[in-house]
């Protein structure tokens, strides 16, 4: 493995097409403005580098990026990749991850708007994450620890699981399929619209009209704080710890709920049976 130590590099695809090597103590910067540093390589081991120029890691199989920094100028830095571990490093900059398959973070510290769009098999364990639209079509992914401050996030996205995340987010899981959430708290205004088969297991939700127009939607020992107008058109089994602020035109199934403030029926088509109580 050839090693690459402590050099700095600003040219036009300084690296393009090398194959086992290891860069240690680099950077990515200066007048020239070079694009592309390592675009089509394999099996790299990146430590302790920083990268500060647009597209670094393009169409890269196989390589293992520890303790970097990616700073707002490094623009979709990872794209088209297969099979990369990233670990305790920061992601700057728009667009950072797209089209990639098999990426593992751990313990980074990401803010980019777009991130990770059009993805498969991402993993995610304890990082944090800030970022306008995030997952937008990405599929196959795990999240465990997830902190994460966000407005249009996962939307069709599909076969994911949450444990034990934060997301505080806007309008999250529109579209989605097949995604299930344990142990966490969802932060944020209409949740889960035309989401089919959803479910939230000892979860907090917070915020207003969540819930709406969802098809297969399970909620399992959850509490729901701030909730209005919940569940409009959809087709649910809830089990709700506590109040539920107000049920507005559920279409189908059972809502079992502690109390609920205000039940808003004016469809007289729905065939949704609510209970009190014990659930």
């Amino acid at each position: 493995m050839k090693i690459y130590l402590n050099e700095t590099h600003d040219e036009e695809r300084a690296f393009y097409g090398i194959t086992g090597a290891r860069l240690k103590g680099c950077r990515f910067e200066g007048p020239a403005d070079g694009e592309s540093a390592l675009k089509e390589t394999a099996d790299l081991e990146i430590e302790n580098c920083d990268f500060l120029l647009r597209y670094p890691l393009w169409h890269t199989d196989r390589a293992a990026v520890t303790d970097c920094r990616m700073t707002e100028t490094c623009r979709a830095a990872l794209w088209y990749d297969n099979d990369i571990l990233i670990k305790n490093s920061e992601l700057g900059g728009i667009k950072a991850v797209r089209e990639c398959n098999n990426i593992s973070l751990e313990a980074c510290r990401i803010n980019s708007t777009e991130f990770g769009w059009f993805c498969r098999n991402i993993k995610m364990k304890d990082c944090e994450l800030s970022s306008e639209y995030p997952f937008l079509h990405s599929s196959e992914m795990e999240f465990d620890g997830l902190k994460m401050k966000g407005k249009y996030s996962f939307q069709y996205t599909e076969n994911v699981t949450f444990r034990n995340c934060r997301l505080d987010t806007k309008d999250a899981f529109w579209h989605s399929r097949n995604v299930t959430v344990y142990d966490s708290i969802v932060k944020g205004e209409y949740l889960a619209w035309y989401s089919e088969n959803l479910r939230l297991v000892r979860c907090k939700i917070i915020g207003t009209q969540p819930l709406c127009y969802a098809k297969g939607l399970v909620i399992e020992d959850c509490e729901m704080i701030d909730c209005d107008l919940s569940f409009e058109k959809s087709y649910v089994h809830a089990s709700v710890r506590g109040n539920i602020m107000s049920v507005k035109n559920p279409a189908g199934g059972v809502i079992t709920a502690d109390t609920i403030g205000e039940i808003i029926q004016e469809d007289k088509t729905s065939k949704c049976e609510i209970k009190f109580g014990k659930r």
